[in-house]
């Protein structure tokens, strides 16, 4: 590929991350609200959560087998636009007071993301190859940033009192704008596997990256850190609401900050990366996300919890990005590689956080937060598996120094 066409291929993938951030906070922050419009308790919302989880597992289990046989491109339109269709479902359930209808949107929204987010960070991943620098940190800083930009007009619509419904359907049609711009970027035929030979194994690379104990531990880690990120993303706001005492306006603020942690550890992280292993980085995060569950969850002053959220969240940003960068240069088959731990981050990340409202509404959410901070402080311990930069990296790094660098 041309330069250019890698700087639009890298500014479409931007957009994807940014439109997937937009969607999400925007109806995260209005889940007091659409909590409150459907009259559910904590326990029922994390049933209707649940549609999220079904969706989710859908996508992410089809996704890998759909990027290998179509490519990145194809799936990544369709979970696009499922996304943008499920904002519309959701503003419509919230409307109508139907918490099935809202469910089903979740469901789509879940379908949407599970299947396109896996398909674009297999598209970043080969950027990172072609470039030879850190690319999905900065990816995954664009979805942070979408949720600021959307976590910030979610909580202006909350405290100006914006019906939910009208804010998701305006937050439709700017994410489908969006869409339509970036997917002319994205190049046809990335990921897509050759076919194995008839007197071959069927099945030559999926199932051997499952028996990559390195692999697994970068799993780990992706696990640990993507639902500190989900939990936060499904919860935030209300833990704020019903564990800290804060109003609806003041949760959805709370969320804003969290969010803006992300996007800055995630836009900061090349800097980092290019001075310390990813191993010492991975585990400096997790120790940050630690340090800041710790005082979500057990802090009484309501100051302090929202103060530790910034730990949360620049604890929970790097972990994921890095992770992928570390499967994708572990060994042959990238596609795989990237594609199985992209698939263990996101189950975590959007099937595992609903699943905490149950604990919730028998213990409350403050004390069910205590699963994420147990799998938080695991990570700390598995951070060795994601190792220094890859020799990859180093290589083409040492390449463009002696042509002059590459820019794009």
């Amino acid at each position: 590929m041309t330069d250019r066409a890698v700087r639009r291929r890298r500014r479409a993938l931007y957009l994807f991350f940014l439109l997937n951030g937009i969607a999400m906070s925007s109806w995260i922050t209005r889940t007091p609200d659409v909590r409150d419009r459907l009259g559910v308790s904590t326990g029922e919302m994390g049933l209707v959560l649940f549609g999220l989880s079904v969706g989710s597992m859908a996508g992410i289990l089809c996704s890998g087998r759909f990027v290998s046989r179509f490519g990145t491109r194809p799936v990544t339109a369709l979970g696009t636009l499922f996304v943008v269709a499920s904002v519309v479902v959701v503003g419509g359930g919230t409307a109508l007071a139907s918490a099935p209808l809202v469910a089903a949107g979740l469901c789509l929204f879940g379908l949407g993301v599970g299947a396109g987010e896996v398909a674009i960070n297999v598209d970043g991943a080969d950027v990172e190859r072609i470039t030879g620098r850190p690319v999905l940190p900065t990816l995954h800083g664009c979805f942070s940033l979408g949720t600021v930009i959307g976590g910030l007009a979610g909580m202006a619509a909350t405290a100006a009192a914006f019906p939910a419904q009208w804010h998701l359907l305006a937050v439709a049609v700017v994410t489908a704008a969006m869409f339509g711009y970036a997917i002319g970027g994205v190049p046809a035929g990335i990921g897509v596997r050759a076919a194995a030979p008839a007197s071959g194994s069927a099945r030559p690379a999926g199932p051997r990256v499952w028996k990559d104990r390195r692999l697994l531990m970068i799993g780990a880690i992706v696990l640990a850190m993507a639902l500190a990120e989900g939990a936060a993303n499904d919860w935030l706001p209300l833990l704020m609401v019903d564990g800290h005492g804060l109003d609806a306006a003041l949760g959805s603020l709370v969320f804003v900050g969290f969010a803006a942690a992300m996007t800055l550890g995630r836009f900061g992280g090349s800097f980092f990366l290019s001075r310390y292993s990813r191993a010492a980085v991975v585990r400096a995060s997790a120790v940050s996300g630690a340090v800041g569950l710790c005082l979500v969850i057990f802090s009484d002053n309501a100051v302090v919890a929202a103060a530790a959220v910034l730990f949360w969240g620049l604890g929970a940003s790097l972990g994921f990005p890095v992770a992928l960068s570390a499967a994708g240069d572990s060994g042959p088959d990238e596609t795989a590689r990237v594609g199985l731990v992209a698939t263990i981050g996101y189950v975590a990340f959007l099937v595992g956080p609903p699943t905490l409202g149950f604990l919730g509404d028998h213990y409350g959410l403050r004390p069910a937060m205590v699963v994420v901070l147990a799998f938080v402080a695991a990570a700390v311990f598995v951070a060795p598996a994601a190792g220094t930069r890859g020799s990859r990296h180093r290589e083409a790094e040492a390449g463009a120094d002696a042509s002059g660098g590459l820019t794009v």
